[in-house]
Order: structure tokens, then C-alpha cells, then sequence
């Protein structure tokens, strides 16, 4: 099974609205994960595209996901919403 509805910041699945960050009135998110986006704000609010990818990297290979699935998502990152807000 795939996942639906991924993080607009790192991919990570949000199907399951445990994993939906916070807005500020508490409500979960529908863009970003738990991870990413607490409160109505990024958890990280530095972070950069190059920093996500080797994070998101990194992650996926403690996963022992494989190397085209890891550049599968790694070539997303950019066009996701939070990349393309900066890149304007």
C-alpha cells in the first residue's frame, strides 16, 4: 500500500492523522508531518533543501530502503510545497 497524502515537507506519510503536525489552533495539518510542522510552524524553521535531503537520505538508508526509492524521493523534495514557497 502507498501512502496518499505525503508531508509537502519530507515526504513523510500523513495518511494516518496521528502523523499531521499541528496548526496554532490545534487542528491537525493536511501539509505537513508531526515531524515538520508544530503549532503552525515548522519545527525547524532554518532548515534548507539540502539539509532535508540528506536527512531525508540518511533516514531511508537506516531503513534499508533501497537506492531507487532514496532518489525517487529525494528528486520530490524540491517540487514540495514548503521547497517551492522558498524558491519564489
Amino acid at each position: 500500500m502507498t501512502a496518499e497524502k505525503l508531508c509537502q515537507s519530507c515526504t513523510y506519510p500523513i495518511d494516518n492523522i496521528e502523523d499531521r503536525g499541528t496548526e496554532k489552533d490545534g487542528s491537525k495539518s493536511n501539509l505537513y508531518c508531526k515531524y515538520c510542522y508544530q503549532n503552525g510552524e515548522f519545527t525547524d524553521p532554518d532548515m534548507t533543501l539540502q539539509r532535508m535531503i540528506g536527512i531525508a537520505t540518511s533516514e531511508m538508508k537506516k531503513q534499508h530502503l533501497s537506492k531507487e526509492l532514496i532518489s525517487q524521493t529525494t528528486d520530490m523534495l524540491p517540487g514540495l510545497l514548503r521547497w517551492k514557497v522558498k524558491s519564489t
